[in-house]
């Protein structure tokens, strides 16, 4: 790999840019975190609209992941974007995609050491890598951890064949639990990807889901409702799914069984035992800055009076001929004042705990009474729990009508 460089000079620009006088009043900056993208899969699933491309679809892609050029982009993307948060240290990284399991893992690993070389990572910084099932990439699981991966993310999505087969999964029961296994042999802490309210999915079909689940005691659980997305195999050709009253009835299930269990409830869609939470998520979820580097790739980042969304070349290859050339954002914009109160409460509101209301000024730099009314009126109508010590969760019922409550923070 190659050494550390010099910013560039379009890099060097973009920084002074973003630190001429704005509307925002920053005291300090939040936690930050490193996101990696690697955006290659086996098979598109039907139902998936991240950024990930199936290698092998193009004719020109025969042979081997190009595994070593893509880090090497992934590098000079790094370099690019140093001056953009010089100095910070890095609470965590999580490698996602894709199906990020297939690079090699001392690939992995010199990409994590020369991450360590540009970038100050906390000494216990959670490294996250999320895996699939199939027997290529379980094999690899100790390799991973040797190389410096603290967490692995399974994305399961069931136990069952039938659908497994019905999510265009490329891995079958016997391979998840297998995956599920070695992955508990080799780390002390790990996830599961579940998914429900599935094609033909009935209430004892997610019984036995849970109860394959539960049985390999995971230290963490993300579970998440199947939704048809646009610009997916599935939009095209829509499966028949539950009724929502179903659904509804399923998350009951997952919420009383994974506390029986011992899991938490910490954010909507995750459940964990005490001391695995995920700390990744919960930056976002707290508002906290990432750096995101990859094909595709978001990022948020806050400087003393503004706050910074970026997005990274979508296309691999043009990603890669981007990043070389000094070059790897495509789009990025400052966040207004007038959509920061959304954007906050539309991720500190997913948490069950809520949050301290100075971490709203802290993090978005706005005086607290641009959210005050609003917060009242959630208040008024039974959704949020507003403590004398300035703590703010939602309540139960505030909690069953999420997307409401966060909307009510939209700007007018």
């Amino acid at each position: 790999m190659a050494a550390a460089m010099s910013p560039t000079p379009v890099a060097a620009e973009a920084v002074l840019q973003w630190q001429r006088p704005g509307q925002l009043r920053l005291t300090h900056l939040p936690p930050l975190a490193l996101y990696i993208h690697l955006p290659w899969c086996l098979r598109k699933c039907p139902y998936c609209d991240f950024n990930s491309h199936e290698w092998g679809a193009a004719k020109h892609q025969r042979g081997p992941l190009p595994q070593r050029d893509y880090v090497r982009a992934l590098l000079a993307d790094l370099e690019a974007s140093l001056p953009q948060v010089w100095g910070r240290p890095v609470v965590s990284v999580f490698i996602g995609g894709g199906t990020p399991s297939l690079f090699d893992p001392e690939v992995i690993g010199e990409l994590l050491s020369q991450v360590r070389a540009r970038l100050l990572l906390e000494p216990d910084a959670e490294i996250t890598l999320e895996a699939n099932p199939g027997t290529c990439e379980r094999a690899r699981f100790s390799a991973f951890r040797a190389a410096g991966v603290t967490r692995l993310s399974i994305g399961v999505q069931s136990f069952d064949n039938r659908f497994l087969r019905a999510l265009g999964r490329v891995h079958d029961a016997a391979q998840a639990r297998a995956a599920v296994e070695e992955a508990a042999r080799h780390f002390e802490t790990f996830n599961l990807d579940l998914m429900y309210a599935l094609p033909g999915q009935t209430l004892p079909d997610l019984q036995r889901d849970l109860d394959a689940a539960l049985a390999v005691a995971p230290p963490h659980l993300s579970v998440y409702h199947l939704t048809i997305e646009p610009n997916t195999a599935f939009a095209h050709q829509p499966p028949v799914l539950p009724d929502d009253d179903t659904a509804a009835a399923m998350l009951d299930v997952i919420t009383e069984r994974t506390a029986a269990a011992g899991l938490q409830r910490y954010e909507v869609s995750a459940y964990a035992r005490r001391g695995h939470r995920c700390r990744h998520n919960l930056n976002y979820w707290q508002f906290g800055d990432y750096l995101g580097i990859g094909a595709g790739a978001h990022g948020k980042l806050s400087f003393a009076e503004r706050i910074v969304r970026q997005v990274r070349w979508r296309d691999p290859a043009r990603y890669v001929e981007q990043a070389l050339a000094g070059q790897p954002v495509a789009q990025q914009h400052e966040v207004t004042a007038r959509d920061l109160p959304f954007e906050f409460m539309l991720n500190a509101l997913r948490l069950r705990d809520g949050f301290a209301l100075r971490t709203f000024s802290e993090r978005t730099g706005l005086p607290m009474k641009a959210v005050s009314a609003t917060i009242e009126k959630a208040r008024e109508r039974g959704w949020l729990v507003v403590r004398d010590d300035g703590w703010v969760a939602p309540s139960a019922l505030g909690f069953d009508w999420l997307s409401d409550l966060q909307a009510l923070f939209l700007p007018d």
